[in-house]
């Protein structure tokens, strides 16, 4: 595949904002936010919004991760697509790759 960017991998364990119905995501591991925030802050766009594709499993796609300032990482939303290709469950850890 072609050149994608900086390649990021990591574990990490989704979970969902809210009640029932509330957006699934993944926050990026600390060091890696701080990584990623240092090189590329310059090309965030509104609310910390930075382009990037994402892999999990066999499914990749076009996306973004937003910085949390509460919570001083970035997030990967997971939508309900993604969800079912891959079978993740809320609370278990998976594996990704992200490019920026």
């Amino acid at each position: 595949m072609n050149f994608k960017g900086i390649k990021y991998e990591f574990s990490a364990i989704p979970w969902q904002h809210g009640e029932s119905g509330g957006w699934h995501f993944v926050s990026l591991p600390t060091e890696t936010s701080t990584e990623i925030r240092k090189m590329f802050k310059a090309e965030e766009e509104g609310w910390g919004r930075l382009k990037a594709t994402a892999k999990i499993g066999n499914t990749e796609w076009k996306t973004a991760i937003w910085f949390d300032t509460k919570m001083n990482t970035y997030l990967l939303p997971l939508k309900a697509n993604i969800r079912k290709k891959e079978g993740i469950v809320i609370g278990e850890k998976i594996e990704l790759v992200i490019w920026i």
